[in-house]
Order: structure tokens, then C-alpha cells, then sequence
């Protein structure tokens, strides 16, 4: 049987020199014994997958509220996706793969119900109390609110884990390691290749006016399906081919990134400017596109915004019942009102609920008129 001595001489052998180790992870916030079996990345997995707010990525939506069908992405599947993604490309380019599985599992854990759409609703109504951001809400929930052992708040996952979470306050901290760098990648790139997927599915996107996009158009060259009828194999083959591009680009543009850097350690990576997991001028410039694209076909199709419409009724609506009656809060977070600001504990309830779970709550809180409750 194999010990963590053993994992850990194991990736200082194997790995690439500016890969993280987990030997030589900067430590938890609260010191505990290490595993005996388990390097401190593996640990750190293990907890988030173990988290109620990981399971409740299940029902909560990518693009598409979690009811409107059993075959979109949800933020369970994305994450997975991101996961796939992330721990491919980290085996070829020498970086700790369980590093990056586990900040790719733990990087949507702060997503609230209806997707980004619920996100901006939050942030809107936590105007003037902090905002709301959906990264920084993974944190919180890694930090402080997921509390599986009594003696401190939170995961006590590594300092290591918690950088790669940090995604946009990084003020003086420099660039995060390549595994976190790429999970950011992954999470982009699966995103681009799922929603071009999920839109053709729903209908809200035809094969015809994708055509007109230049990274469609070059995948489509590339697969010989540029005629404008589109079969579901066909889109199945196109998906195939757009994330084995994809993936293929960001393997081989990263490497040659990284060896015209030098960086020969995970601190010198640190201490670069710029960074180093990336895509070729070329692809950089049809995902950039295609991100405007999505935001104007897809995002804000009239489809997608009348769930935007649900969202904002929802959310609100609770928030606003709850901050005039914290008495409906359950009790766990009715005691943190004791500690932080009452609008903060809302969010967080708020943000935790599954898509299902906050209509169904909606449904209680404000019934429409011909159920009112009679007393």
C-alpha cells in the first residue's frame, strides 16, 4: 500500500519542475494531521465532493433552468466538464492533475439558483451591503460555511486550494499556480464548446446562423458538415470536434508558453507577470467573438430572459420577505444574524438554494391570488 510519502515522491518525480507539489503546499489556515494515505491535494477533493453546496450543483442552471429539460448542462455537469478538462490537459503538460480537479470541482460551488442571471439579481439587491460575486461566494462557502467539523468554520482546505479559488482580488498576489490557470481556461473553454452544444439542442441556435460565426465556420470546414442542415449526429460530431480543438490549442500553445518562460518552479510561476496557460493568437481571437456572439444570441435571447424575469421576481421577492421577517429564516442561519449583518445572511441562504427549492419557496412565501392561504 502506498502512503502519502510514497504519492508525494511519486509527483516529485514525475512532475513537471513548476508544478504545485503537494509536499510543498503552504499549509491550512488551522493546523491538523495530514492523512496517511492521501497527499493534501487529495484531501482537499475529497472535502469539497463531500459538501452539501457540491450536490447542489445538481439543480442549479447553466443556461437553462434545471426543469425545462433532463438533457442541458446544469452546474453539476459543467463542473464535471471543467474537471475532465482541467485533469487532461494537467497530465500532458506535467502540472498536478489533483490540484486542478479539485479547484475545477470547487470553482462553481458560489453559484446561486438561475444562473448568472440569479447572480446579478443578488448582487443588485446586496447593493450597499458587500455585492455579491459568485467567486467570491466560493470561498465563503469553503471558508466559513460549510462547517463539517465543530472546531473551526469552513473546509480548513489548503492555502494552495483557496489561492486557485481566487480568481479576480488578486491584487499583490501575482498570478495563481498553472493548475489554477488552467482550471480558469477549462471553465471558459467548456462553457464556449457546452452552450454552442445546449443552444442547438433547444432550437435557440440553428447550425445555418452559427455559420456565420468564424470559429463555427472553421469547425465545420474542418468536419465537412458546412451544409446548413444539421443532423443530431452531425452535432454530436461538431461538439466532439470543437472540444478536441479546443483542448489540442490549449495543450500545445500553453506548452510552448510555458518553455519560452523558463519558469523552472511553482514560485517562479508566481512570480510572473503574465500567464502562462493560454490558447494561440488565432483561437484567442474566434473565442473572443464567440463570446459576443453567445451574449447576443443565446444569453439574451427572449427565451432565456424571460427566466432572467423569473429570477428577479423570485429573488427578490425572498430577500425582501426574509430581511422583513428574519423570524422565517431556519434556525442556523438565524443565529449567524448574532455575528454578520442580516442582509449577508440572506444572501447566503438565498445563494444556496437549488432552482426547484427557491420557486418552491417563492410558491409558499407569495401564492398566486387564487391559492391565498385563508385563516
Amino acid at each position: 500500500m502506498l502512503s502519502r510519502a510514497d504519492l508525494e515522491a511519486r509527483e516529485a518525480q514525475t512532475l513537471a519542475p513548476y508544478a504545485a507539489l503537494s509536499r510543498d503546499s503552504r499549509g491550512r489556515e488551522y493546523p491538523e494531521a495530514e492523512s496517511p494515505t492521501r497527499t493534501a491535494f487529495q484531501k482537499d477533493r475529497d472535502r469539497v465532493l463531500h459538501t452539501t453546496a457540491f450536490r447542489r450543483l445538481e439543480a442549479k442552471t447553466q443556461v437553462f433552468l434545471n426543469a425545462s429539460g433532463d438533457h442541458y448542462r446544469t452546474r453539476l455537469t459543467h463542473t464535471l466538464e471543467v474537471q475532465q478538462v482541467a485533469r487532461s490537459v494537467a497530465l500532458n503538460l506535467g502540472l498536478n492533475e489533483t490540484l486542478a480537479e479539485t479547484v475545477a470541482l470547487a470553482h462553481d460551488l458560489g453559484h446561486p439558483p438561475f444562473g448568472h442571471a440569479g447572480e446579478r439579481v443578488l448582487d443588485a439587491l446586496m447593493a450597499g451591503h458587500g455585492g455579491f460575486d459568485h467567486n467570491t461566494q466560493a470561498q465563503r462557502i469553503v471558508s466559513v460555511l460549510e462547517q463539517p467539523r465543530p472546531e473551526h468554520p469552513g473546509l480548513n482546505l489548503t492555502l494552495d486550494t483557496l489561492d486557485g479559488l481566487n480568481k479576480h482580488r488578486r491584487a499583490g498576489l501575482g498570478p495563481p499556480s498553472l493548475e489554477a490557470q488552467l482550471v480558469d481556461a477549462a471553465d471558459a473553454l467548456a462553457y464556449t464548446a457546452h452552450d454552442l452544444d445546449d443552444g442547438l439542442r433547444s432550437g435557440l441556435l440553428t447550425h445555418a446562423q452559427l455559420l456565420e460565426l468564424p470559429l463555427w465556420a472553421e469547425l465545420a470546414g474542418r468536419t465537412g458538415l458546412s451544409h446548413t442542415v444539421l443532423s443530431e449526429g452531425g452535432r454530436r460530431t461538431l461538439h466532439r470536434e470543437l472540444l478536441g480543438w479546443l483542448i489540442g490549442d490549449l495543450t500545445a500553445a500553453s506548452d510552448a508558453a510555458i518553455a519560452a518562460s523558463g519558469v523552472d518552479s511553482a514560485a517562479a510561476v508566481r512570480a510572473r507577470p503574465e500567464r502562462l496557460i493560454t490558447y494561440s493568437p488565432h483561437l484567442r481571437g474566434l473565442l473572443r467573438d464567440t463570446g459576443v456572439f453567445l451574449k447576443e444570441n443565446l444569453y439574451r435571447h427572449w427565451r432565456v430572459e424571460m427566466q432572467v424575469e423569473q429570477a428577479s421576481r423570485v429573488l427578490t421577492t425572498l430577500f425582501h420577505a426574509f430581511a422583513g421577517r428574519p423570524s422565517m429564516l431556519p434556525p442556523q442561519f438565524r443565529e449567524r444574524t448574532e455575528s454578520e449583518t442580516l442582509p449577508r445572511v440572506i444572501c447566503d441562504y438565498l445563494a444556496g438554494m437549488t432552482d426547484r427549492y427557491a420557486l418552491d419557496m417563492h410558491a409558499s412565501v407569495a401564492p398566486p391570488a387564487h391559492h391565498a392561504p385563508h385563516f
